[in-house]
């Protein structure tokens, strides 16, 4: 019998035999579903991976991250396509190009997306209750310049002290700056956020919910005292959201924040956001830190006649130094 299953196996021919193809030969494609019927909608707030958003009707949609988005992060300020409504779970399947994003480094030495789309940073600290810092403001004021977002400086509490010695160290960036307490809202700043996009950040304490809280009464966020023995505040917010207001544009609120790191941000990306010294510093020696006694900034800031212009220069070195000392903070 041996012989005869021999015999069979010889007349078989390649008709006979089924050849099953390897993996690495099957057809895949590279097609994607385009979602053209996505509905476009801007994200107001994301909480535990649960994502709100506005559409351009003005209708609020709640919805999930799609799978097929992968690691990507949504962040507030987000223009985003959307599939489904909220009674089906809809889902977040497109993120659209981010003008800019205002980022911040995390003790993992990760990087964090606050928000996005934004016009204006604006940069609250309190005039007294808890002291002024320039270290924060400093490294705000980097995470700006370094995604082309104008920053505006916001002194609360003016009631309490008089903030306009602390402004004088910044007067030569020409910031637009603003003072205000809970008894006298600023009607100017107002003025100016109508119909763009601010993000408000600050640490906990400063007063910046219940500036907003003035900004428009249907906010209602909470607000917090300052503890007396470490003079620092306590979180009222846990996630940013972001509010229409009025008169055309948005708020976007943040979580009252402890420290601003900067490890994403190099020293180049700095001092390229000061046109007039990164035209200075290209004549320096290599590997110049920009504070010793041979660099160019040290000549650059007395080379005028003018005794007014020398002081603006000077105080423009000033910044630049101290900013890019805060990045080894």
């Amino acid at each position: 019998m041996a012989n005869v299953g021999r015999g069979r196996i010889d007349k078989l021919d390649e008709d006979d035999v089924r050849i099953r193809p390897s993996r690495s030969t099957r057809p895949r494609t590279k097609d994607r579903p385009t979602h053209a019927a996505a509905l476009r909608a801007q994200v107001i707030t994301v909480d535990r991976g649960r994502v709100t958003c506005i559409d351009e009707n003005g209708a609020q949609i709640d919805a999930m991250k799609a799978r097929e988005l992968g690691r990507r992060s949504i962040a507030v300020g987000d223009w985003v396509g959307v599939i489904g409504d909220s009674e089906s779970l809809a889902r977040v399947v497109r993120i659209e190009t981010r003008k800019n994003a205002l980022r911040r480094s995390v003790e993992d030495g990760s990087e964090r997306t606050i928000v996005a789309n934004v016009d204006y940073l604006i940069i609250v600290s309190a005039s007294a209750s808890p002291d002024p810092r320039t270290g924060f403001i400093d490294r705000a004021l980097v995470a700006a310049y370094t995604e082309d977002i104008q920053p505006i400086i916001v002194m609360t509490k003016s009631d309490l002290a008089d903030p306009r010695e602390f402004l004088k160290q910044y007067e030569a960036l020409h910031i637009p700056n603003f003072s205000t307490n809970k008894f006298s809202p600023d009607t100017d700043l107002a003025k100016l956020i109508a119909g763009k996009v601010s993000v408000f950040i600050g640490h906990s304490g400063v007063g910046k919910s219940t500036l907003i809280n003035t900004l428009s009464p249907d906010f209602r966020r909470e607000t917090g005292e300052v503890n007396e023995v470490t003079g620092r505040g306590r979180h009222t917010s846990s996630s940013a959201i972001a509010f229409k207001l009025a008169t055309g544009g948005w708020v976007i609120d943040t979580p009252g924040v402890r420290s601003f790191g900067l490890s994403h941000v190099s020293r180049i990306e700095i001092i390229a956001a000061f046109p007039d010294l990164n035209e200075v510093v290209t004549d320096c020696q290599k590997n110049c830190s920009h504070d010793e006694a041979e660099c160019k900034l040290n000549i650059w800031q007395v080379a005028s006649n003018n005794s007014a212009e020398n002081l603006e220069r000077t105080g423009r070195v000033a910044n630049l130094r101290r900013i890019l000392a805060s990045l080894d903070e």
